[in-house]
């Protein structure tokens, strides 16, 4: 009786513990974030986004209905915050303006993807990748300089991340903080978090900005991606990752370009379903198995651009 007993408890539902979930298809998300253009400027403009058009649209997975969440009025920091932590409104601070992180521009909120990471049993990780640090951006680069703006960093308004108040010396902060031009190297390295942010700086991002070389900054942009995405797709290819590739917000609507990019998207394909930023929070929350954060439960996750069996 005792060893049926024993048996009964190794095997019965009712009497053991619910199974682990079966790890995710995908073991490293990248996100790149560009800036300030719709959907239908950078669609099928063969003219001013020829790698997007005619490489990236037809190998792999894009959103027609990938929608903005906040007002056109309301500028890119707020939109970088809720790419972080599934909106832009906290209990200590509303975050409306482009101003640098400071004691008042700022959050204490723990409920956010990265710290999300930070508390994770499972040993997965973060990083971003930040194009234009230096010694004047700090090491938590909490200050603009040249084509770096903080405003384009959603770790720094978080003060578990950047310190309280934010401060450009923050060890914790510096040590999830690498300068772009290391991506390369870490690539080949295999040193490469989990989960992966990205911003290039605002002459490679489409934002454009005085003392930029050229004058169509999509153009710009999208010169920059086929110089820099080969070596993240071969990485992704070769290691189970994906990479999406957003927008900010809108120039003139609220339908944003989004792609998804990978081994295990279907190519070629048009999703009409409707995402925001949050959908992309929640996306990541499930391929590295964090809790869902209540602010994004009710958003659509990306598993329609992806082929049977590779999400999460």
């Amino acid at each position: 009786m005792q060893v049926l007993s024993l048996v009964a408890l190794l095997v019965s539902p009712s009497l053991h513990a619910r199974a682990a979930a079966p790890p995710s298809a995908i073991r490293h998300v990248f996100v790149i974030a560009m800036e300030n253009h719709d959907a239908s400027q950078i669609y099928g403009n063969a003219a001013d986004a020829p790698y997007i058009t005619g490489t990236l649209v037809p190998s792999f997975a894009r959103a027609t209905a990938f929608t903005d969440e906040l007002p056109l009025a309301i500028p890119s920091e707020p939109h970088y915050v809720w790419m972080e932590a599934g909106t832009n409104v906290f209990p200590d601070h509303t975050f409306t303006k482009n101003d640098p992180p400071s004691a008042s521009n700022s959050t204490s909120s723990t409920a956010h993807l990265s710290a999300q990471i930070e508390r994770a049993p499972t040993g997965v990780t973060w990083r971003t990748y930040q194009q234009g640090l230096n010694a004047s951006t700090g090491a938590c680069p909490t200050h603009a300089d040249g084509f770096y703006a903080p405003k384009h960093d959603p770790f720094v308004f978080f003060q578990d991340v950047s310190g309280s108040p934010p401060a450009a010396t923050t060890p914790g902060c510096a040590a999830h903080h690498r300068p772009y031009d290391a991506l390369a190297g870490d690539l080949a390295a295999g040193d490469v978090a989990s989960y992966t942010f990205i911003t290039p700086d605002l002459c490679n991002d489409m934002h454009g900005a005085r003392g930029c070389p050229g004058s169509n900054p999509i153009l710009a942009g999208d010169a920059w991606l086929k110089t820099e995405l080969p070596r993240l797709i071969d990485y992704v290819s070769r290691n189970a990752g994906v990479i999406f590739l957003t927008w900010d917000e809108g120039d003139g609507s609220d339908t944003l370009p989004f792609l998804a990019i990978g081994p295990g998207v279907k190519t070629g394909y048009a999703g009409s379903v409707r995402y925001t930023h949050s959908s992309l929070i929640k996306s990541v929350e499930q391929i590295l198995g964090l809790p869902i954060l209540p602010t994004v439960t009710d958003a659509n996750d990306l598993s329609d651009l992806f082929r049977a069996g590779q999400y999460p």
